[in-house]
């Protein structure tokens, strides 16, 4: 996975070349994604739901994060992105089912791990809870919280939230702060919950 080549771009997204994953975050270097946020509506409320990362994933283990994400290869088209969601959570979505989002910055530094990225987001309303035919390696469980709670947590106005799901077979069940997440920018917290309740009924901003 390290060896992956990726497509690197300068911050204005003006494509300069080609290099490893391992090196685009060891540099530093703008790079493509694509982001599958999945909404479901239930008993007249929106959840959002999100993955737990695999324990066994070098990066931000066992973190809560966006619900089915990956890196856009050189060769590959943002299109292409949507096998994301079949290997890491096995269901099969169709690109035409996606609402685009846009493209949303987000910057990540760790020490020795320099994350920027472009990531194309896309919303998906499911009509059905998700299952637990997850690509084990990438994604340990899936949990979700009420959408309108989300929103406040990513604008500050809460400090936790309540999801519940499973992880492997085990239900769980629990209030979680901001500190059980993936470190992404707040900013981009904050454009993914605008956008998504544009496009959700009953959704409150």
């Amino acid at each position: 996975m390290e060896n992956e080549i990726l497509n690197i771009y300068d911050e204005h997204r003006n494509l300069i070349g080609k290099e490893s994953r391992k090196e685009v975050h060891r540099k530093g270097y703008w790079h493509e994604t694509f982001h599958c946020w999945i909404v479901e509506h239930e008993n007249g409320a929106n959840y959002i739901y999100f993955q737990i990362r695999s324990d066994e994933k070098a990066d931000f283990p066992s973190l809560l994060d966006i619900t089915a994400a990956g890196h856009i290869l050189s060769h590959e088209t943002v299109e292409d992105g949507v096998r994301e969601v079949k290997e890491e959570l096995g269901i099969d979505v169709a690109m035409n089912e996606l609402i685009p989002l846009s493209i949303i910055r987000d910057t990540i530094k760790m020490d020795n791990f320099i994350d920027r990225e472009f990531g194309h987001n896309f919303l998906y309303k499911s009509e059905q809870p998700l299952t637990t035919d997850l690509q084990v390696e990438e994604v340990s469980g899936i949990v979700k919280a009420n959408f309108q709670d989300f929103y406040q947590f990513c604008y500050g106005e809460i400090e936790g939230i309540f999801v519940e799901g499973f992880l492997g077979t085990d239900p769980i069940r629990r209030w979680i702060s901001k500190d059980a997440f993936v470190p992404h920018q707040d900013t981009y917290f904050k454009s993914v919950a605008e956008r998504i309740a544009s496009h959700i009924d009953g959704a409150s901003i």
